[in-house]
């Protein structure tokens, strides 16, 4: 049904589905997720995401990559989590849909993950999702809106960071974010090679959505 109304209105990238833990009764975005099991959470995401991606032209953007599991400050909180609960819990449920399903997409999260900006993190974009769970589509980072960080006690993502680590989009996107990216090319905390890697992923991607021959 997703995939046919997103042919029906012309949209090629759904932000969805969210495969995060259901962990807490508070949590206000338990309705989108699935499960407290990552198994069934991972399952039930590569289902839904074979289901749209049938539809020529469709994608979807699974979220949020990781350890985001509760709606309270998720703007500045820090997720300390061991390795062994990042794996077999955080981190399990998005291997199992991106090894059953290819989606188009990856949101990272707005919350740290020990300390580090989870769409700062090259260990857990380029390393686990990509060279581990083998994902070969576009990571974007949930919507960066100026002041959101509340107390700002850690503050917002740096641009050439999330760049260097292998983010493709830095969303919503403005004017701002792209003389962050060139002070940090200039700077050499950005490799234009890097640069070119991420922008050639954004544009193979819109290409095959939207039909065009990708070269």
């Amino acid at each position: 049904l997703v995939g046919w109304e997103m042919e029906r209105f012309g949209v090629h990238l759904w932000l969805a589905p969210a495969l995060n833990l259901q962990r807490d009764i508070r949590c206000g975005r338990n309705f989108e997720y699935f499960s407290e099991d990552p198994l069934i959470s991972g399952k039930m995401a590569a289902a839904i995401t074979r289901g749209v991606q049938r539809h020529p032209g469709c994608g979807v953007t699974i979220k949020h990559f990781a350890a985001n599991n509760q709606e309270r400050n998720r703007y500045g909180s820090n997720s300390q989590v061991s390795e062994r609960a990042l794996r077999e819990l955080y981190l399990r449920g998005f291997g199992v849909c991106v090894r059953e399903s290819a989606p188009a997409a990856v949101m990272s999260s707005y919350n740290l993950l020990n300390g580090i900006h989870t769409s700062q993190r090259r260990d857990l974009l380029q390393q686990i999702l990509r060279c581990e769970f083998g994902f070969g589509g576009i990571i974007m980072t949930d919507w960066v809106i100026p002041g959101m960080s509340g107390s700002g006690k850690y503050g917002e993502p740096d641009r050439g960071a999330v760049a260097a680590a292998g983010g493709d989009l830095f969303m919503p996107g403005s004017r701002g974010d792209q003389k962050a990216l060139l002070k940090a090319l200039k700077r050499k905390k950005l490799t234009r090679l890097q640069l070119r890697v991420n922008a050639t992923r954004v544009l193979r991607t819109a290409r095959r959505l939207t039909g065009e021959r990708a070269e």
